[in-house]
């Protein structure tokens, strides 16, 4: 049997913008308004099904939904953490590339944490998903159709808690998102947009993360978009953080941090600061001590700090730092001023907190 054939994927109804789904409407011989039918069962309905679009001529449904909505993404493994209230699924996609989503329900709110590459290029060597190396970048529609299944799977009771709605969104799945800068941006598009042009979500529940690609985060903050930036710091000085965080060599500590409080500038928008605190690695007080002193250098009520117990991967020589390590270490970014709060780790039993997404199957 011939393997897949690696390579871009079949053209989505999600890759399109509103002009381009009206002319892929007319091209298959059909009204433009057709598009707006299609975009509400999409991104209002969250269905692909033509069984369902009873709104649309019954010759016309399947010949669209075959032509706009093909099978990027298909579901091969579902496992589930803290009473099934944290949903990790293995996608499939069309190369046989494979990817993972994770879904974690709150009292009040539902995350999805959305992969925007298979594997990544970052190589941080306390990550799984560093570990792996970058297969691909995923297209628009891969990207907002792991969305849309979330939505779908929430609304339909099919997660612990009842029937529910999807309302924020984290690029910290597989990948470095802004590599994948034109995919992310398009798909924050789709997701920032009215119902039906777009998912409706608000763009303050839209995170996104960076190792700190300072090109990109500039790119980012011209956007008009006040998504929040996530910034994977995890030391704060140049020597611990280039053998942590490789891209350090490109871009440093201060030239990452100058770049997040641009950020802040332009979209009034407080940056997360990301922090893997690694058993006597980088979990010193005079660490911390460091990282408050560099982020009050640039200013107050511009940035959080959430500092991650790290989450254990597969031959992993690191572990995550004792309890009255992590408690000080709080205690002294406190001590500067500067807002903190430890990260909950929801899914690490199943592999599916920050750092752990492999993508592997289980036999």
């Amino acid at each position: 049997m011939t393997a897949p054939r690696r390579g871009k994927p079949p053209r989505h109804f999600a890759d399109l913008s509103a002009e381009e789904r009206a002319a892929a409407v007319v091209e298959l011989g059909e009204k433009p308004f057709r598009a707006k039918q299609l975009a509400t069962h999409y991104f209002d309905h969250h269905t692909v099904d033509p069984s369902e679009m009873t709104d649309l001529p019954a010759t016309s449904r399947t010949r669209l939904a075959e032509a706009l909505f093909p099978e990027l993404l298909r579901p091969v493994r579902t496992m589930e953490a803290d009473a099934g209230a944290t949903v990790k699924t293995l996608w499939h996609l069309h190369d046989g590339v494979k990817v993972e989503s994770v879904l974690m329900r709150y009292p009040g709110r539902a995350t999805l944490c959305v992969s925007s590459q298979a594997g990544c290029g970052m190589a941080c060597p306390f990550c799984a998903t560093g570990q792996l190396g970058l297969t691909r970048n995923l297209s628009t529609g891969e990207v907002v159709e792991q969305v849309r299944a979330a939505a779908r799977a929430l609304e339909r009771g099919e997660v612990a808690g009842g029937p529910g709605r999807l309302t924020n969104l984290v690029f910290m799945g597989m990948g470095e998102p802004l590599a994948n800068y034109r995919t992310v941006m398009a798909a924050v598009r789709a997701f920032v947009a009215p119902v039906p042009e777009g998912l409706g979500i608000s763009a303050r529940n839209v995170t996104v993360s960076t190792v700190g690609l300072v090109p990109a985060m500039d790119k980012l903050a011209g956007e008009g978009i006040p998504v929040t930036l996530a910034l994977s710091l995890h030391a704060p000085d140049d020597e611990l953080r280039s053998e942590l965080v490789p891209v350090n060599t490109r871009w440093s500590v201060d030239e990452v941090l100058d770049a997040a409080r641009r950020y802040f500038e332009a979209t009034g928008r407080r940056v997360s600061i990301e922090y893997a605190l690694i058993k006597d690695m980088n979990d010193h007080a005079w660490r911390a001590d460091l990282l408050g002193t560099k982020l009050t250098e640039r200013g107050r009520g511009w940035v959080h700090v959430n500092p991650i117990p790290l989450n254990p991967t597969p031959g992993s020589i690191w572990t995550a730092s004792e309890r009255d390590v992590e408690a000080e270490f709080v205690a002294r970014l406190r001590a500067h001023g500067i807002p903190t709060t430890v990260r909950d780790t929801r899914g690490s039993d199943i592999d599916g907190a920050c750092g752990q997404l492999a993508a592997e199957e289980v036999p």
